[in-house]
């Protein structure tokens, strides 16, 4: 089984989809808490 491999021939478009919508949406969460964190520094009191 192990023998069949070949490094570089799985189609791994599924897994980048995956990761871009992942970084993608950690990216906006990120900005998100960001913004409220602001927020609450420059208006909490």
């Amino acid at each position: 089984m192990a023998d069949d491999y070949k490094h570089g021939e799985m189609d791994i478009t599924e897994q980048e989809k995956t990761f871009a919508g992942f970084m993608s949406w950690t990216s906006g969460t990120l900005w998100v808490i960001l913004a409220v964190l602001i927020f609450l520094a420059i208006f909490a009191t």
